[in-house]
């Protein structure tokens, strides 16, 4: 008697389907989120940014030391690029150079006077996901700082500086702002201990007097996702400036601490967590008020 095979072929076919079908499942579950990236908003696939620091008036890169650690602790590639303090053509110039060698999104932080470098720099590069202001000057375009800071109450820090005159290779002239050492923890610091702000008082790096007057020709914050800090106790910049300057960029989130104009240095870890809602918000998609 003669049986077939035909139930036999079925019974094969039926379990070679069922092994392709499961090797499929678990291919495409092995397929990195990235590799998805570039979706609508709220895809978890878009690419972690890359952040950048502008140092302001007075300093160094340094300045960010504390956030700069507990943003790579956190994951994230960190750049503080040298502010040159000439003048806001020249800085925001040299900045908006850096930026363009970077590859992926950015967010865009500044302190104090670096907030006018990078709201100019920005304008134009689309990389440039949000920008994060801490205890910063925020002039518009055609503004200057002078002008912004003329429609409050003068900060204590107006009247501890000193100019210095300085002479370029060419013949030139120019003048050199700076903070009388002796003061610059009253007007500057006041929340950090003084065997440290005797040194930065000694080390501190002067401004071109000209970037006080300089208007900006363009102003990113007027469509990119803002975010600022403002210091509570600082004395350098009138916190009631740093409040109008948040609601007028229309900020997706303010906070408001007590500290000097320093935060970034006597309060790190609130600077970063406001710089890494910035990074999140972006990557999620979300869009906040507060």
């Amino acid at each position: 008697m003669r049986i077939s095979r035909e139930p036999r072929r079925i019974v094969y076919v039926a379990r070679c389907g069922a092994a392709l079908l499961a090797l499929a499942g678990a291919t495409s579950a092995l397929v990195p989120v990235t590799a998805r990236a570039g979706g609508p908003s709220g895809d978890p696939g878009r690419a972690k940014p890359t952040i950048v620091l502008v140092h302001g008036a007075f300093a160094d890169a340094s300045s960010w030391n504390g956030v700069v650690e507990r943003l790579q602790r956190n994951g994230y590639t960190v750049a503080a690029p040298a502010n040159p303090l000439r003048g806001v053509a020249q800085d925001s110039a040299y900045l908006a150079s850096f930026l363009k060698s970077l590859k992926g999104p950015i967010i865009l932080a500044g302190h104090s006077y670096g907030g006018e470098v990078i709201s100019q720099a920005a304008v134009g590069n689309d990389n440039v996901k949000a920008l994060v202001y801490i205890n910063a000057v925020m002039p518009d375009a055609g503004e200057s700082q002078a002008a912004l800071a003329a429609k409050f109450a003068p900060a204590p820090l107006t009247g501890a500086l000193k100019q210095v005159p300085f002479r370029n290779a060419d013949g030139t002239t120019g003048t050199d702002v700076y903070i009388q050492p002796d003061r610059l923890r009253q007007v500057f610091a006041a929340d950090l201990p003084t065997s440290q702000t005797d040194i930065m008082g000694a080390t501190q790096r002067p401004i071109a007097m000209s970037a006080f007057t300089d208007k900006l020709t363009g102003a990113a914050w007027r469509n990119k996702p803002v975010y600022a800090l403002v210091g509570k106790q600082d004395r350098a910049i009138d916190p009631s400036l740093e409040r109008f300057e948040a609601k007028r960029a229309n900020a997706r989130k303010t906070v408001e601490i007590d500290s000097s104009h320093v935060s970034l240095l006597s309060h790190p870890q609130a600077v970063k967590d406001l710089i890494t809602d910035a990074a999140e918000d972006y990557v999620l998609g979300r869009t906040r008020r507060s």
